[in-house]
């Protein structure tokens, strides 16, 4: 009896000293290294703090600075580094295009108004801006937008010298010719952005943006018969029409819809 208990004394004081030892090698065991996360170079750049939309004065509340990584960083972007009082020089300044909350300020989408006008602010330099009447049968049933692309169509009526007999009468003659293409619309009526997500405006004037001698030729066309938009797609709306030699090239080799008696026929114009 003795003899048990005493064998069973030697085993608790063995699993006494065998628990004792996985103890202290726990605690001894080396604590985890932190990983050290190197951090990337940051800069200062300015965005808008709020949504800024077309036409609107900037605000030097309508600014902040943000953190940015140094490597994404535009050149274009305004840093704080070199330009600490940005915020107040571009105070005053009008916004070209929309900018949303966040995004980065750029010169180039902003122009000093210095006391002129909404639209003579944001139009390109060496455009003008001029405005003609439209209809809703003129100009695509109220789908034509500000920022659209559009070419303009005249439509003639002349009339006929080749009458019955030699006689001067008889139908009139229609002729339609496109007198320019591609031209961007900068408002319609007084409204030069969409307002609440409207995808037709029903207006009675237009305003296009156009070069020096586009404006010529829109004024002519404009008393010599009826101007029809016919809005661009979306898809090629961005097409260059070539600048001012290839458009008079352009012109000079067009086809003129001519509906006599009423056929349509098509003529090519040569003109040297």
């Amino acid at each position: 009896m003795n003899t048990a208990r005493i064998v069973v004394l030697v085993i608790a004081l063995g699993a006494g000293g065998v628990a004792a030892y996985l103890a202290s090698g726990y605690d001894n065991k080396p604590a985890p290294v932190a990983q050290v996360v190197e951090k990337l170079p940051t800069v200062e750049v300015l965005v808008a703090k709020s949504d800024i939309q077309l036409g609107q004065a900037v605000k030097a509340e309508d600014l902040l600075w943000q953190t940015w990584p140094q490597a994404t960083a535009s050149s274009a972007f305004i840093r704080r580094d070199s330009r600490p009082d940005a915020q107040t020089q571009i105070a005053g300044s009008i916004a070209r295009v929309p900018l949303m909350q966040g995004e980065p300020i750029r010169e180039q989408k902003l122009v000093k108004a210095d006391g002129s006008g909404f639209m003579a602010a944001i139009l390109p330099s060496g455009m003008r801006a001029v405005s003609t009447e439209i209809s809703a049968e003129t100009g695509a049933g109220g789908f034509i937008l500000p920022n659209d692309r559009v070419d303009i169509v005249l439509t003639r009526r002349l009339k006929n010298p080749d009458g019955p007999n030699g006689q001067t009468g008889g139908n009139d003659l229609i002729l339609s010719e496109v007198v320019l293409t591609n031209i961007r619309v900068l408002a319609i009526d007084q409204a030069p952005k969409e307002k609440d997500g409207q995808n037709a405006v029903l207006g009675k004037t237009v305003t296009l943006e156009l070069r020096p001698d586009q404006v010529a030729t829109l004024s002519a066309s404009r008393q010599g018969g009826t101007l029809t938009l016919a809005l661009r797609s979306i898809a090629d709306a961005s097409a260059s029409d070539g600048g001012p030699e290839e458009q008079a090239l352009k012109q000079r080799q067009t086809g003129v819809n001519v509906i006599r008696y009423g056929v349509q026929a098509r003529q090519l114009t040569s003109q040297k």
